[in-house]
């Protein structure tokens, strides 16, 4: 799947990654957004940059992202699954964090912007209340190292696996 996200027309629409559907090879389908900022950025206000393309690699399970900055990363699905920022993952406070398990094989299903900031993914264990924002997925993507030696350790400690 690719994300062009220089269309001027600011579509949105569903996304299917590619795999196979009724028996034929589906290449996948784009999906694209008008992503640009609606206000300049204020003084000493951090402005992280809007992707430039998404890609879906079903067979390796990794979501790639480019940012506009040049800055790429490669983001496994489970990564994005144990990481969701929804409150079924996050809770509704400090502690309330909910340790993801048995995610080793999760695939995204769907994606789909939602408005200029976002997208919304539709995994295969039926998660689908994560919006991840581009603040958020930069960020996943600058701390991935340290976010998954985190998670590993946690799933160790409660004697769960992936």
């Amino acid at each position: 799947m690719r994300l062009n996200a220089m269309r001027p027309d600011g579509c949105g629409r569903r996304v299917r990654p590619a795999g196979r559907v009724n028996g034929a090879d589906f290449a996948g389908a784009a999906i694209c957004a008008k992503f640009v900022h609606t206000r300049p950025a204020m003084p000493n206000e951090k402005v992280t940059p809007t992707p430039t393309e998404i890609k879906l690699h079903q067979k390796s399970r990794v979501m790639e992202i480019t940012f506009a900055n040049g800055m790429n990363f490669s983001l496994p699905y489970e990564f994005l699954r144990v990481y969701s920022p929804s409150a079924e993952v996050r809770g509704h406070g400090a502690g309330q964090e909910v340790l993801q398990t048995g995610k080793k094989d999760i695939e995204i299903q769907t994606v789909e912007a939602v408005g200029s900031y976002a997208i919304q993914p539709r995994f295969s264990d039926g998660h689908d209340t994560g919006i991840y924002s581009w603040d958020y997925l930069y960020e996943l993507g600058i701390s991935h190292d340290k976010r998954w030696k985190d998670y590993l350790g946690r799933l160790a400690a409660a004697g769960a696996s992936r």
